[in-house]
């Protein structure tokens, strides 16, 4: 029992310190209960304290119940009591993410009883599909979790959690099926998980980064998803799903190149229509990697490639163009890159005018000044086009890099130089590995194998 002065209870000496620490924040607040031969001190930050719950389950009972006997049973049955951390600095932690010290008797309780003020489920934006679910996860860790586990209820799943080194201590769940996953993929992501050293991680994207080994890496190792129906579908196939709190996208691993081509609608139609979209999306991707570079090689080195009369049309269109094919290119992929980049972060009032300006009027201006050539318009809408049907974003941004340096071989050493540079990308691609699997991995079997995990 802590000492009284002047004949009132004074709070314990813990609850000084940690006060005389947390100021002069104004939202820190030691407040005393008290009625007849009872007394209990609070120690909370009021910003980020559920105040409802604390009311609801800790001063309306404190008045309630006739002794403090009573009252300290009823907390330490309470489900919102936590362990008490092993020193002072984690115990002020602890009070910053919501929770609350309550003193009774000679005993000291911690109470999680934060303020969640990010559960909201959000709508999908960066994956969107027609006929699949259109809510994404939220930026709750909690929340995300729950999503999962509705979704996939083998009471195999587990979920288990880490904290973060950094500034922030932000809490990490590493969610796996126990019976198909990869003990090895599992043990090297606690292991980079464990050695990470990292100032600050706010976001599931920014751990992405940390935890690829390669800091040049071109090529993303891991799956950045928003939606709980792939997530399911990856925890089926044995992968390791990681959710950072406060970030709405969850990371997957491990991946291999194929992955990044397949999008969840696959799974809502039949098996033709699933395969004809797969189809194009190869189609797309082969397209916006090659095409720049093939025009180059083509019109500057072999234009005897073409038939005679498409020769003669591109010659035709290019009347007047005052420079080289290449520079030509160039001068539009750059342009291309730079209306993507304006149209994404800007308001939509914004990136919509911006869509109109760079995508019409100067298209058309620029071919009727000769400055490019009609065939270099349709060129670019194709690539554009192209590099849309990627379904993850990730492997989206990686092909944009990739189609510039295949460009440039084709500039300078013509057709094999485009042919050199594809080869040397499948070599770099061979040589990845994510999480010890190789990155160009094929595999040919069904969805049931493929869910079942039967190579594992």
């Amino acid at each position: 029992m802590w000492k009284k002065y002047q004949g009132k209870p004074t709070p314990p000496e813990l609850m000084k310190r940690l006060m005389e620490q947390l100021k002069p924040s104004f939202d820190v607040l030691l407040v005393p209960l008290e009625i007849g031969d009872k007394s209990a001190f609070l120690l909370y930050l009021k910003t980020v304290i559920d105040e409802a719950q604390l009311q609801q389950l800790i001063i309306k009972p404190f008045f309630e119940m006739s002794s403090d006997n009573q009252f300290e049973t009823y907390v330490n049955s309470s489900p919102s009591k936590v362990g008490m951390p092993a020193n002072e600095k984690d115990l002020l932690f602890n009070l910053t993410i919501g929770h609350a010290v309550l003193a009774i008797g000679d005993q000291i309780i911690l109470l999680d009883l934060r303020k969640v003020q990010s559960d909201l489920v959000l709508p999908t934006s960066l994956e969107a599909t027609v006929h699949g679910p259109q809510l994404a996860l939220s930026e709750n860790l909690n929340t995300n979790v729950n999503i999962i586990r509705q979704r996939y209820h083998k009471p195999s799943l587990k979920v288990e959690t880490i904290e973060l080194n950094d500034v922030t201590r932000k809490p990490i769940a590493i969610l796996y099926d126990e019976t198909i996953v990869k003990k090895n993929v599992l043990k090297m992501i606690k292991d980079k998980l464990d050695q990470m050293d990292a100032p600050l991680i706010q976001s599931a994207g920014d751990l992405q980064l940390h935890l690829n080994d390669k800091k040049f890496s071109l090529f993303p190792t891991m799956i950045l998803t928003e939606r709980p129906d792939r997530i399911s579908y990856n925890l089926a196939a044995g992968k390791v799903v990681l959710m950072i709190d406060g970030s709405p996208l969850a990371l997957l691993a491990p991946v291999i190149f194929f992955d990044f081509m397949v999008s969840t609608e696959d799974n809502y139609h039949s098996f033709w229509i699933a395969k004809f979209t797969l189809t194009l999306r190869y189609f797309g991707l082969f397209t916006c990697i090659v095409l720049p570079g093939l025009y180059v090689g083509i019109t500057s080195y072999n234009p005897d490639i073409f038939r005679t009369e498409l020769a003669m049309t591109v010659a035709g269109s290019r009347i007047g163009v005052p420079y080289p094919s290449y520079i030509e290119v160039l001068f539009m992929l750059i342009f291309m890159e730079l209306l993507t980049e304006a149209s994404i972060r800007p308001p939509k009032v914004v990136s919509a005018a911006a869509t109109t300006v760079g995508g019409l009027i100067l298209g058309t201006a620029a071919t009727e000044a000769s400055l490019v050539s009609n065939i270099m318009i349709v060129l670019i809408a194709a690539v554009a086009i192209s590099t849309f049907v990627i379904p993850i974003n990730e492997m989206s941004f990686a092909v944009r890099v990739i189609r510039v340096l295949i460009l440039l071989f084709s500039t300078l050493f013509g057709m094999a130089g485009l042919t050199i540079s594809f080869i040397g990308l499948i070599i770099y691609l061979t040589n990845i590995e994510s999480f010890g699997e190789p990155y160009l991995r094929f595999y040919w079997k069904n969805g049931k194998s493929e869910i079942k995990g039967s190579d594992r």
